[in-house]
């Protein structure tokens, strides 16, 4: 009975560890003992007992062994089918497919990358012929839209993506060196990542600067290098990334809250009322128009957007919280 009991283990453990080695990339030994772990802690095993099976599923499998440094890293070999996974079903190979669309830049590297045979399963059982004809068809029956003109989004270096979110992940510290839009040389800081933000087509990283007790924000696309360190922090209880996008922006420096007031056309006007601009938004019907008071922060974004509507706006003010004198913007900005 004991002897068909550590069988049955070894085998869910092999499963598992042929489920983690991935394609296209390598991975250690270590690494895999703790995705394991962190699976769950019935897989716990010692490294070198990790080290014995991988060496066992490498001559059995199609597995390629990276032996010119230690410890050894392993992957999928290129045409290798890799491990069948287990069958997904329509509505989860639907939902999966639009996950990989819709969340790959907000997801960890990590997870991204442990989900890719996953992605990939659901992806070929979407465009196999003859099957899932409903939730196929239902990818060209939706898209998001965006309310403004499209960029395409800044290059972010994908060593750097990797880095960046496995510290956020893990609640580790990181080492960057980051190139400010104005300035030639690079410099390099320790950061206490906190948060991951995604404005239109950028990415921003909420961090705090070792040292400082203040958020700050470091747009990925300007970050040259970054390596996730070993030691980890605790969040700090005060952080809260929606508090820190309300008090603060990403990518345009600290905002002052305003009091905005304009006159809109009937059109335009209708459309804020249905989206408001803030909860304490209020409005006023005028024969040609509206006009609308709201409290916002004073950023870059706000002024493109009221610049969007050209003549339709008009009798643009602006009251700030610190001072409520009010300043008249005349018919733009």
């Amino acid at each position: 009975m004991k002897e068909r009991e550590d069988s049955l283990n070894t085998l869910k453990l092999s499963l598992e560890l042929l489920k983690r080695i991935p394609k296209g990339r390598t991975v250690t030994a270590p690494e895999l003992r703790q995705q394991l772990i962190d699976v769950n802690q019935e897989f716990e095993r010692s490294p070198r007992t990790i080290q014995r099976l991988l060496e066992t599923l490498s001559e059995v499998y199609n597995i390629e062994r990276d032996e010119t440094g230690k410890p050894f890293r392993y992957r999928w070999k290129e045409n290798a089918p890799g491990l069948s996974l287990t069958g997904l079903s329509a509505h989860e190979s639907l939902l999966l497919t639009l996950a990989e669309r819709q969340l790959g830049s907000l997801l960890p590297a990590k997870l991204m990358n442990s989900m890719q045979g996953f992605f990939r399963q659901a992806r070929g059982q979407l465009d196999t012929k003859g099957a899932l004809q409903r939730e196929r068809a239902w990818l060209d029956k939706i898209r998001v839209v965006s309310t403004s003109q499209p960029l395409l989004p800044p290059k972010v270096i994908p060593e750097v993506f990797q880095q960046v979110s496995d510290a956020l992940y893990d609640n580790r510290w990181l080492d960057v060196t980051y190139q400010n839009a104005n300035v030639k040389k690079a410099t390099a800081y320790r950061v206490m990542p906190l948060g991951l933000v995604q404005q239109g087509p950028r990415l921003y990283l909420a961090c705090r600067f070792e040292g400082y007790s203040d958020n700050r924000s470091l747009a990925l696309h300007r970050i040259r290098s970054a390596t996730a360190l070993t030691f980890q922090f605790d969040s700090p209880k005060d952080f809260d990334l929606q508090q820190l996008d309300d008090d603060i922006g990403f990518g345009d420096g600290p905002p002052a809250m305003i009091r905005l007031c304009f006159r809109i056309d009937k059109a335009n006007g209708l459309h804020i009322l249905e989206c408001p601009l803030s909860a304490d938004q209020t409005h006023k019907e005028l024969p040609d128009g509206y006009e609308i008071s709201a409290t916002v922060a004073d950023t870059d974004v706000l002024g493109r957007w009221l610049n969007s509507f050209g003549v339709g706006i008009s009798d643009i003010k602006r009251v700030p919280s610190t001072n409520m004198q009010m300043r008249d913007d005349g018919n733009g900005l």
